[in-house]
């Protein structure tokens, strides 16, 4: 018979929880994880990775549709939506087969079922975890983890059914590529599934209840991204909601409020993309000290909730909700539990985020208008895409490289990129972020020729008087 006792009980194996497990089982606790579901959660499953396959076919098949831009033929170029859904899910597979690896390397027992809290005896906590089967197992262990994660929000009326109203998760699974599309929200979600579908052919519409796309990115990045996505043929309505979808046999009407004029959009498909709600149901919190603010649960600086022993982590708790910001609250938790020294709370301006489109966008730190806001005199930079060699024999030249500094100390508050593989370049800009670099180390820092890189160099130099290459 399975121990059921351990030092510690991670609930939810996302990229929060499971990269917890390891870190406690390499620190020598006694580590199980309890999971209902898919081992690496909602990301390597049915998020992150999966999506991100998907936006690969979609990027090799516009590259092979502009063929005779790089002096090449491709004849009959075509695709295969069921071979294409088929590859991203045996990524996902591949990758679920690889954290069962790692809980075996480990030696982290996996339990699965749906777990929860369960009281307290002998000063221990417990935890109860109900199988498919309804059979419930009874452990202990000195602390635990929640790391629940969370799903789509659903909103009155809007709601999905998965045939005509889409979630992610319908989105990732289209039996074929829908011939019109609505995405209801200009998120990193929506938009990626925007520009996926957009590529292999559908007329899409994105609407939006704030004034720009990506609202949370730096207002010329979103600027630059409308116009990029506008000349790709997608329609975009900002400042507008989606009031009501009358839906019918193989499509779905949207009453669209914009301006205080409304129309209506009749397409096959929609996606709503308005963000997500916190697992916070059937977890135990009940009778606990732990508090839920909008569906997450709160936690301090060290993942604490302030129920003896109970800590939480990643998208249950909150923003930012990108996975590697989980990954590494799970870290600081478990070394916390440890009683390890010298620990770095989460700075979530250190926190770098990317969105996968046509073209990539990525950030870390401060916008300009966040940065004047909080009372800084700041000096900004920009270097644009056509500037750069690599961009151009790539055949990639759209984009740009903003920086912005504090006038005063030097200190790179915030970077903002948009254009081809952004999503690798911009951990450059948070390692000066984390190392507190200046403007001074980025600028004596030799970046190599020719690559993409140059221009996080040479928007670092503008920002000075000091650009080289326009």
């Amino acid at each position: 018979m399975a121990d059921t006792s351990f030092d510690l009980i991670v609930i939810g194996t996302g990229p929060g929880g499971y990269v917890a497990a390891i870190r406690a089982s390499q620190l020598g606790m006694k580590t199980a994880v309890v999971e209902r579901d898919h081992l690496g959660g909602i990301c390597l499953n049915w998020g992150c990775i999966p999506t991100k396959a998907l936006l690969r076919s979609a990027e090799v098949f516009h590259l092979m549709k502009h063929a005779d831009a790089y002096g090449l033929s491709a004849k009959e170029v075509g695709f295969d939506a069921r071979k294409v859904v088929e590859r991203s899910r045996k990524v996902a597979g591949q990758l679920n087969a690889g954290v069962k690896h790692l809980m075996r390397k480990n030696k982290i027992t996996v339990f699965d079922g749906a777990g929860r809290l369960d009281g307290v005896a002998g000063g221990l906590r417990k935890v109860a975890v109900t199988d498919k089967d309804k059979k419930t197992t009874a452990l202990t262990a000195k602390n635990v983890i929640l790391a629940t994660g969370a799903r789509a929000r659903q909103l009155p009326g809007l709601e999905s059914d998965g045939k005509l109203v889409w979630t992610y998760k319908e989105a990732m699974v289209p039996p074929s590529i829908p011939k019109s599309l609505l995405v209801i929200g200009s998120g990193a979600i929506g938009i990626e599934f925007a520009s996926f579908f957009r590529t292999f052919g559908s007329e899409v519409t994105v609407v939006e209840v704030l004034e720009r796309v990506l609202p949370v990115e730096d207002e010329e990045i979103s600027a630059f991204a409308r116009k990029a996505f506008e000349k790709q043929g997608m329609k975009i309505l900002t400042g507008a909601t989606v009031k009501a979808l009358k839906k019918a046999a193989d499509s779905v009407t949207a009453t669209v409020e914009s301006g205080g004029k409304t129309q209506e959009l009749t397409v096959e498909r929609v996606i709503s993309a308005v963000g997500i709600v916190g697992n916070v149901e059937n977890i135990g919190l009940e009778g606990t000290k732990v508090k839920v603010d909008r569906t997450h649960v709160v936690i301090d600086q060290w993942g604490f909730t302030g129920e003896p022993n109970v800590y939480a982590i990643g998208d249950l708790c909150g923003p930012p909700w990108l996975a590697h910001k989980a990954s590494h609250e799970g870290v600081i938790a478990v070394e916390h539990i440890a009683g390890l020294k010298g620990l770095h709370p989460l700075d979530v301006t250190k926190v770098p985020g990317c969105t996968y489109c046509q073209p990539q966008v990525a950030s870390v730190g401060f916008t300009e208008k966040a940065a004047k806001d909080k009372g800084y005199q700041v000096k900004v930079g920009r270097f644009p895409f056509i500037g750069n060699g690599k961009a151009i024999a790539l055949g990639e030249a759209d984009g740009m490289v903003k920086t912005v500094f504090d006038a005063k100390t030097g200190e790179l508050l915030g970077a903002h990129m948009i254009g081809a593989e952004v999503t690798e370049l911009i951990q450059g800009y948070t390692i000066a972020r984390t190392a507190e670099s200046t403007e001074a180390e980025l600028m004596h820092t030799v970046f190599p020729h020719p690559t993409l890189s140059e221009m996080m160099h040479e928007a670092v130099l503008a920002a000075y008087g000091r650009v080289i290459h326009i």
